[in-house]
């Protein structure tokens, strides 16, 4: 049993390891994981909906970044060719899709009517104005700070009330909305993995770690 609860610790300690000490410092998402987790990586405090739907977003929050910000910016534009890619985004295109989702998920749990976009292509894919790395990367960054604070809103009372104005009928409480958003992040940070490793760039998330090398949630991407 007491094997057991050490190989758990390890496992959540692996994913707020993934990042140099240095980086960890510097990072505000990684800065929110230390603050949420216990001395043994466990989530500190009693759980609630509130904590345990923010602790998911941060840990996607803090992959997705990484492996944003692990892309050279003359790479941004890439695309995989080796095999059937006809149509796919970009490296640029997946972050920006994913801020841009994370807009009108959160947006709607806090009662933000949605961004009008000029064309679908920039309501799927953020504005065309946000260009180079560093645009993207804090327009990402916004988007789940946004994030933070619509699941801050979320209550035991108000988690599974019926929206008005849901982003897509099967998402129409706050609960379901949360969940998929980070589902959603996950499902596009796979996809950008290939396109790191296709550069020859490990995922952060996929890096050694300083002490140890247990397999974390990404192990093998």
């Amino acid at each position: 049993m007491k094997a057991a609860l050490g190989t758990a610790a390890i496992l959540l300690m692996s994913v707020f390891c993934a990042m140099p000490a240095t980086a960890q410092q510097q990072s505000p998402t990684s800065s929110r994981m230390r603050a949420q987790m216990g001395p043994m990586g466990m989530h500190h405090g009693p759980a609630t909906l509130q904590s345990t739907l923010d602790f998911q977003l941060t840990i996607v929050e803090h992959e997705f970044e990484g492996a944003a910000d692990a892309m050279p910016e003359d790479k941004y534009g890439f695309a995989p060719t080796n095999g059937d890619f006809k149509g796919v985004r970009t490296f640029a295109q997946e972050v920006k899709h994913v801020a841009a989702a994370n807009d009108r998920f959160f947006g709607a749990i806090l009662g933000h009517p949605p961004a009008k976009a000029p064309n679908y292509f920039e309501q799927e894919n953020g504005p065309d104005s946000i260009k180079t790395k560093a645009q993207i990367m804090q327009y990402l960054r916004d988007s789940f700070a946004e994030g933070h604070k619509a699941i801050a809103s979320i209550t035991n009372e108000n988690a599974f009330q019926p929206l008005s104005d849901a982003p897509v009928p099967f998402l129409n409480t706050r609960a379901a909305i949360a969940i998929f958003a980070c589902v959603h992040a996950n499902d596009h940070y796979g996809q950008m993995v290939e396109y790191l490793r296709d550069n020859g760039i490990v995922p952060p998330a996929s890096r050694k770690r300083p002490l140890a090398n247990p397999p974390g949630p990404h192990a093998g991407k």
